[in-house]
């Protein structure tokens, strides 16, 4: 049984194969299960899970990339640990802003919320590296407590810089917030902070091949600066693309991405959407 976290995956000559999932978005599991509602957020989680699994691809390393729940409760984290651990696949976790807040008031808009800030669970991982023969995995904590934004901060930056100067192996990031506009203006106000900074310090680093990210509940593919920026859908409700305002995508099923990371720097990536 792999330990967590994840710290070395070897594949040998093979490409890494990484299953990336987000936004799970868990709540009270008893009160789930008891009800037996498919489109409940657990049920989707598991459904996605086991979709994936099933599927021809080779699974090295699960990757969670925040929100797994939506009201912070330890039961609900030892839940999803108890599932991902039974998959007998290494896997690591970051938190999600729905990770370390708590949003009151949900009739009204965002601004208008009480936001109550929590310590994140000691099993949410921050600058946690994870390397393959041929590949090295950042992963960032960009939540920031009591908020719904997040931030790239400075010394997570430094820590980025250090990490890619010591190492010139291919590397992917991942963390919650999404690092470039969605064209959507109410998840954009939602964005990680100090981005620019962020930009402008990985510009030096051209090893940096790929970003991942969630919360924004919808699939995007980017170009920048070399460097490709992928957003992935949640495994529960997903959010209208390109929407001024806060709209859900009643057309989109739930999803999760793969990204194929080969031995020579290359990247191939595909969203899958639950079959049912």
């Amino acid at each position: 049984m792999p330990s967590y976290p994840a710290r070395m995956i070897h594949t040998a000559d093979r490409p890494t194969n990484i299953l990336q999932i987000t936004d799970l978005h868990l709540s009270d599991i008893a009160l789930e299960q008891t009800q037996k509602n498919p489109h409940c957020c657990c049920h989707l989680f598991e459904a996605v899970l086991t979709q994936a699994l099933a599927e021809n691809e080779r699974c090295d390393l699960i990757l969670v990339t925040g929100d797994l729940v939506s009201k912070v409760n330890p039961q609900v984290y030892d839940h999803i640990f108890e599932v991902l651990t039974a998959t007998r696949i290494p896997f690591a976790c970051i938190a999600g802003n729905h990770d370390v807040t708590e949003e009151f008031d949900s009739s009204v808009p965002f601004d208008e919320r009480r936001m109550v800030a929590h310590t994140p669970d000691s099993r949410l991982l921050s600058r946690h590296v994870i390397m393959t023969e041929h590949w090295q995995l950042l992963l960032l904590d960009s939540s920031v407590p009591g908020a719904i934004a997040g931030e790239v901060k400075s010394s997570d930056v430094d820590w980025l810089c250090d990490q890619l100067s010591e190492c010139d192996k291919p590397a992917l990031i991942a963390l919650h917030h999404h690092v470039l506009p969605m064209n959507s203006a109410w998840i954009d106000n939602h964005i990680a902070a100090n981005t620019d900074y962020f930009w402008q310090r990985m510009a030096d680093y051209p090893q940096l091949q790929v970003i991942i990210s969630g919360h924004t509940h919808q699939e995007k593919a980017y170009e920048h600066n070399g460097i490709t920026v992928y957003s992935t859908p949640s495994t529960c409700y997903q959010f209208k693309p390109f929407s001024h305002d806060f709209a859900y995508d009643t057309a989109s099923r739930p999803g999760y991405r793969w990204l194929q990371l080969a031995n020579n720097g290359q990247v191939a990536s595909w969203v899958k959407r639950l079959d049912t």
